[in-house]
């Protein structure tokens, strides 16, 4: 099946952790707003794109204290929160949309994919970036921040 991604906007990082360690029985990231893809991690393969669209040096996101930070965890390690930097969320909220494509090809000449994705792969990343900058507009607007829950 592989391994699922979350993304998604909370109040803070306690709210973040209650996206995962329910008690209601309900699955995961239900109540918050989110949208779920495969393939593309936080933690590793974001970071480049992160990187085009702060115009942030790639040591100064890896140091940002918000960057992939474990936010809660069920079992040992079924499901994991982290989260997003700040920055990459105001980034995305206010980025021109119409710039996203480009970052997608940046994003691919990076050199951090395992297998480049071809054309499709492009179309696909600048889609999920659409999706992230959306939600990181309405993150902004409700004072929330960016997370995301990782099932492998």
């Amino acid at each position: 099946m592989g391994v699922l991604f979350g993304y998604y906007a909370a109040a803070d990082d306690q709210d973040a952790g209650r996206a995962i360690l329910r008690e209601d029985g309900e699955p995961r990231g239900t109540g918050y707003d989110e949208f779920v893809v495969k393939g593309i991690d936080p933690v590793s393969d974001l970071l480049p794109a992160e990187v085009l669209i702060t115009g942030r040096a790639a040591e100064d996101v890896k140091a940002d204290p918000r960057h992939a930070h474990l936010v809660a965890m069920v079992g040992e390690g079924e499901v994991v929160t982290v989260s997003l930097t700040d920055t990459f969320r105001d980034s995305l909220a206010s980025f021109d949309p119409g710039l996203l494509d480009a970052v997608a090809q940046g994003w691919v000449a990076s050199g951090d994919f395992y297998t480049p994705p071809d054309a499709d792969g492009i179309d696909d990343l600048a889609a999920f970036l659409r999706q992230l900058a959306t939600l990181a507009q309405r993150a902004v607007t409700r004072e929330q921040r960016l997370y995301c829950w990782i099932c492998p």
